[in-house]
């Protein structure tokens, strides 16, 4: 019995920490800093936060300078992921960015092939053409969004491809540390750029009430969702918080339409679209389970 009330535990921290995820978006419209701060803010605070964390636990921070190098230069593809989800939000809402980013899963799809060398499944080739056929619907029903879902579609894309490079860096060293680094990349690039390039409006310091916003995005929404997520996927399987985390775009709706209200109604075509998007994401999470059993068996 106690076994049960545990894993009931750990689902709801697994949900928890989804819906810090999906409240990420509902901060990115709060605070009124330009994205590129937003961001710059965001992983430095992270940053801290996680160095703080793994002085308190007496985690090491070592690792080779080859593999320093490689979570650096994957910190400044999260920059760009983020960057181009939060100017998404900037230009459209809440809905119409996180229903777009949902196609991370099927970006994926075709991102691992090239990482783990294995073959596309046919049927990732199907539920992929499913979800731009949404994705069109969305953007046929929301032109006035348009660039949002683009920007949101490069995030989505980006996000595929440190999410697949993630995936094979844990298996050589500790998620902290590789998180920590890739927060330092993402700094440092951003830095960069802005000094060199400039873009998505200029750099700019925190308001009082930003401040607040930017500590719960940085310590709470990512410092704090890493560490938990990361206990968490001790207890459950993969597939479990896979199908849990496609609820993301679902509460990150419900709660911007709770907040926003009538800047986040959207019209009928839009919710069959979103429909589309967000069904083919779950069915891809049960067909890839089944192949996987068909394949060990």
């Amino acid at each position: 019995m106690s076994s049960i009330f545990a894993t009931y535990r750990y689902h709801f921290l697994l949900h928890g920490v989804i819906f810090l995820w999906g409240f990420t978006g509902i901060l990115g419209k709060i605070i009124t800093i330009p994205s590129f701060s937003i961001v710059w803010w965001r992983m430095s605070i992270a940053l801290v936060g996680l160095i703080i964390f793994m002085i308190l636990t007496r985690r090491p921070f070592r690792t080779t300078t080859k593999k320093a190098m490689s979570y650096l230069i994957v910190g400044a593809i999260t920059a760009a992921h983020w960057l181009f989800f939060f100017e998404a939000l900037k230009v459209s809402n809440v809905s119409i960015t996180l229903t777009t980013l949902a196609s991370t899963a099927l970006f994926v799809a075709l991102v691992e092939p090239i990482f783990f060398k294995r073959r596309i499944i046919p049927y990732e080739i199907v539920l992929g053409l499913c979800t731009l056929g949404g994705l069109a619907i969305i953007f046929q029903a929301e032109s006035d969004y348009s660039l949002g879902v683009i920007y949101a579609l490069i995030s989505a894309v980006l996000a595929a491809i440190f999410g697949t490079v993630n995936g094979v860096f844990v298996k050589h060293d500790r998620p902290t540390l590789i998180t920590a680094y890739e927060m330092l990349g993402g700094v440092i690039a951003l830095s960069i750029y802005f000094a060199v390039v400039g873009g998505f409006g200029s750099f700019e310091f925190p308001t009082q009430m930003d401040w607040v916003w930017l500590l719960i995005l940085g310590l709470v929404c990512t410092s704090l969702a890493f560490v938990v997520s990361i206990e968490v996927l001790k207890v459950l399987s993969p597939f479990t918080a896979s199908m849990s985390i496609n609820m993301e775009p679902i509460y990150a709706i419900i709660f911007a339409v709770i907040i926003f209200k009538d800047d986040e109604f959207m019209s009928p075509l839009f919710y069959v679209g979103a429909l589309v998007v967000i069904a083919t994401i779950f069915v891809n999470g049960f067909l890839k389970m089944r192949w996987k059993n068909i394949s060990e068996s």
